[in-house]
């Protein structure tokens, strides 16, 4: 049977829309980064214990003391494991996209209760939306609103929509056909019986459904730190890519408070709104009886609670322990306190360049912000200008397929280092296995597989393309993909149990000083003549930030001193990358001043 070519229907599709409806993108992007940055402002404002006694007073609102103070202790927990401002993040995210597929929901979920053609129509899709895998909402997102917060939001809506619109449809659905007619008896317009008899009634229902929406919605979130939604989807991302077992428990234990307080607050806001519920809630409280433990504040009282600490935190900010400050030194500040967005691979090389360049920005009195992306999403980003460098691509040979397809959109500002090789490896134990030829007939002595790392790289693609097929290597073996983090995982594994193992690894790469390991030769040249490490900035960059610009051409780190700044950052450990910036910067004075020069302020004129 012939293939069909769906696949390159859809890309023509995406292609079609994006050529044509760009405009219509960018008001979407305009509109919902607008609401998230005034979303995340508002949370990211208080200092971290006084929003969390907002919180914890709309907890005792809603559900009680026993709420409210497991809230404060969720919340100051996540503070206490510097999650916060991910939290916050995240939750921007999941307020932002519930507030839109709200709107568009319950008039859907409205409109398919009262008309069945409509419910007919959207059944299916709304089936489609629902059981496509998550990640793919994330491929057109990156092409139609770049990276970052919103195509996180828009893969949330998508994903998140269908519950909301069916529980509506079932809510309504759902009222007694008699109240219906009685109402219409009494001359009641279809308006109104929508408005005071429908709605009213199927409120527990659609509350329901926002609660199912949050919920969908917080996990697409965690998904979209993929593509640089930030929030603790990238705390969980980094911890998958680094195999950082520590992180990963961090950042899910957050998404796990954020998660319940929102399923719990939902829940309860649909009885503490509803007539019904309201009724249910004094018939229940006055079975049980008077009890600290039972007590509700009024709903002005708890507004009263909330103002009165949300003008603690706006004009006070006693209990943060950190400030904003400039720290670049005077007379060096050209930067004025302008953004700039660095995007980096989580590569020991790409790390440790683009943290170098965070902490020298910030020395000039730039605001630079770090994001971290798999290969693809960092040059689509890129080139669509929603970054504005990258100081980890290797060309010309392994990013040459991503070079091809953005070139028209980037500019080179050349090789901060080189050349480098890229190579299979296998410990010095491994006898008898000196070149890539020598692996053909072993494969059982590897269990047939080559541990790689991102499915994205380029490495990958030149393995799979052209290595193993030049030395006849297909079928024999597999290439694992996961990341680089889990490549070294296992490396160390088989080394301290002695097994054979093959794995992709490069140099510079501090493994080689770390262990003792057998680069395999390439006689065929399949791999390629090396790489440099080059700078990639988007178009108009150079003509935004000439002095940025000139800096990163001019920007040149030897082995010594690349490989002893890669060994300073593992040192210090995750989430404190800039400490071993810092480090080794002490250890290379001066080194600012070469990588970032600046004109020495003229001395004042005598009088």
């Amino acid at each position: 049977m012939p293939r069909l070519q769906l696949g390159d229907w859809i890309d023509s599709a995406v292609t079609y829309l994006r050529d044509h409806f760009a405009w219509l993108f960018d008001i979407i992007t305009n509109v919902v980064s607008g609401m998230y940055d005034g979303l995340d402002a508002v949370l990211g404002a208080p200092a971290p214990l006084l929003l969390a006694g907002i919180f914890a007073v709309v907890a005792l609102w809603l559900r009680g003391p026993t709420a409210a103070v497991l809230t404060f202790a969720g919340f100051a927990l996540i503070d206490s494991i510097q999650q916060w401002d991910q939290a916050m993040a995240t939750l921007s995210l999941v307020l932002v996209a519930t507030v839109i597929t709200v709107v568009l929901a319950i008039p859907l979920g409205i409109w398919a209760a009262r008309n069945r053609t409509v419910s007919a129509v959207l059944r299916p899709v709304l089936d489609f939306m629902q059981t496509m895998p998550a990640f793919v909402y994330l491929i057109p997102g990156i092409f139609f609103f770049g990276v970052g917060q919103v195509p996180g939001v828009i893969s949330c809506i998508v994903f998140a929509i269908p519950p909301g619109v069916r529980m509506t449809e079932l809510g309504i659905r759902q009222v007694d056909g008699e109240l219906i007619e009685a109402a219409e008896a009494f001359g009641t317009t279809s308006r109104n019986i929508l408005l005071r008899v429908q709605l009213p009634l199927a409120l527990p229902t659609i509350m329901a459904g926002i609660n199912q929406v949050i919920m969908l919605g917080l996990s697409m979130v965690v998904t979209a730190g993929m593509v640089g939604g930030g929030g603790l989807g990238a705390s969980v991302f980094t911890a998958i890519s680094q195999v950082n077992i520590g992180l990963g428990f961090e950042g899910g234990i957050s998404v796990v408070i954020l998660a319940m307080y929102l399923d719990r607050m939902t829940s309860s806001l649909g009885t503490r709104v509803s007539p019904l519920g309201r009724r249910a809630t004094a018939a229940l409280t006055s079975l049980r009886g008077a009890s600290i433990w039972n007590y509700r504040p009024q709903t002005s009282i708890a507004v009263v609670g909330v103002v009165v600490l949300a003008l603690v935190a706006g004009g006070m900010n006693i209990f943060s322990g950190s400030s904003d400050t400039n720290t670049a030194v005077a007379g060096k500040n050209v930067g004025n306190g302008r953004p700039v967005n660095i995007g980096y691979i989580p590569w020991d090389e790409g790390i440790a360049s683009s943290f170098l360049w965070k902490e020298a920005l910030e020395e000039r009195g730039y605001r630079p912000k770090l994001s971290q992306y798999d290969v693809g999403p960092l040059y689509t980003g890129l080139s669509a200008g929603k970054l504005d460098f990258q100081t980890d691509a290797w060309l010309p040979t392994t990013h040459q397929s991503y070079w091809d397809k953005y070139k028209d959109s980037l500019d080179d500002l050349g090789s901060w280092y080189g050349p480098t090789s890229l190579e299979l490896s296998v410990p010095s134990y491994v006898k008898g296995v000196d070149s890539l030829a020598d692996l053909k007939g072993q494969g059982g002595k590897f269990k047939g597989r080559i541990i790689g790392i991102e499915p994205g790289a380029g490495m990958m693609k030149a393995l799979n393309d052209k290595v193993l097929k030049q030395y006849g290597l297909e079928g024999e073996y597999q290439v694992t993909t996961g990341s680089t983090a889990s490549m070294l995982a296992q490396l160390d594994r088989s080394l301290k149990a002695k097994e054979p193992v093959v794995v992709t690894l490069w140099s510079p790469h501090w493994a080689y000083s770390k262990y003792d390991l057998k680069k395999l030769k390439d006689p065929k040249g399949a791999w390629g003549a090396g790489d440099g490490l080059h700078t990639l900035t988007h178009k108009g960059f150079a003509a935004k930030e000439p002095q940025i610009a000139q800096w990163l051409k001019d920007f040149k780190l030897t082995e010594p001193q690349l490989s002893s700044l890669e060994a300073a950052i593992q040192d210090a450990g995750q989430n404190h990358e800039q400490d071993g910036v810092r480090a080794w910067l002490k250890k290379n004075p001066g080194m600012i001043d070469k990588i970032a020069p600046v004109k020495k302020p003229a001395a004042a004129a005598k009088g």
